[in-house]
């Protein structure tokens, strides 16, 4: 069985912030990052934003990755995508990542629709002359008609995620990376993703999505990750929810 992605007593930690700048009480206040917070000597304050992660993925796993805000989803994704480097252990990658993380990244809001479909299949590793050969279908799939030629700094945020699914799911996926892809877009849209999502499970290698949803990822893949304030308190068969519901205190239920 060929592995896909390992995680070898992954920690991330990295600096925010000092306690001289502003009182901790505001910092804690205006927090938008997950993890826990620690102090060094010098009283800089970093945040352990994961802590001791330990999972394998195999070619054809669909791993969902859940946990409350701030649990370390994102943080996960980025660190898998290469946008992060562990501060501890390994991350191991063996194909090519295809990710939809942040809507925004590697988007050039001042260049077209069609500009940036050429750079973000660069970005992943394919030829201009590959890119050129998919972009009807990249464009016919976005249904942004017309608006590929005008510059994304016009797009709404679900015309702008639209394109980034379009590129990321079009463009020979190996191992795809999704983070909430379905919170923004028409009902339509969102259908057709769901649709496309089911038909490249066996055109791809694997497949991590995060997200808030229980019912999306128990429809979508057999492996679960449940992350806890940074820590992995679960990883298994997504069958076995009801333990890792019982890890997090929640009901199984929850989305």
């Amino acid at each position: 069985m060929v592995t896909i992605v390992e995680l070898k007593s992954v920690d991330l930690v990295y600096p925010i912030y000092s306690v001289r700048a502003q009182s901790l009480r505001n910092l804690i206040a205006n927090l938008s990052v997950g993890g826990k917070l620690l102090k060094d000597g010098s009283d800089i304050i970093h945040v352990k934003a994961l802590s001791s992660l330990n999972f394998k993925l195999n070619e054809g796993d669909r791993l969902g990755v859940i946990g409350h805000n701030g649990a370390g989803k994102t943080t996960l994704l980025k660190l898998i995508a290469g946008i992060y480097e562990p501060t501890r252990g390994t991350v191991l990658v063996n194909g090519r990542i295809s990710s939809m993380i942040d809507v925004n990244l590697g988007l050039d809001s001042n260049l077209t629709g069609r500009d940036n479909v050429i750079n973000m299949g660069r970005m992943r590793g394919f030829t201009t002359k590959e890119v050129l050969a998919k972009m009807d279908a990249i464009i016919a799939f976005s249904d942004l008609g017309s608006y590929i030629d005008l510059p994304v700094k016009v797009f709404s945020s679900g015309m702008a995620s639209r394109l980034v699914f379009s590129v990321a799911t079009t463009l020979d996926p190996d191992i795809l990376l999704f983070d909430e892809w379905l919170s923004t877009g028409d009902a339509d849209f969102i259908h057709k993703a769901t649709d496309r999502m089911a038909s490249l499970v066996d055109k791809s290698r694997g497949m991590i999505l995060a997200s808030h949803s229980f019912d999306l990822i128990k429809s979508m893949c057999n492996k679960l990750l449940v992350l806890d304030s940074s820590e992995q308190v679960f990883f298994g068969n997504v069958e076995d929810w009801d333990f890792a519901a019982r890890a997090i205190k929640q009901p199984a239920t929850q989305g």
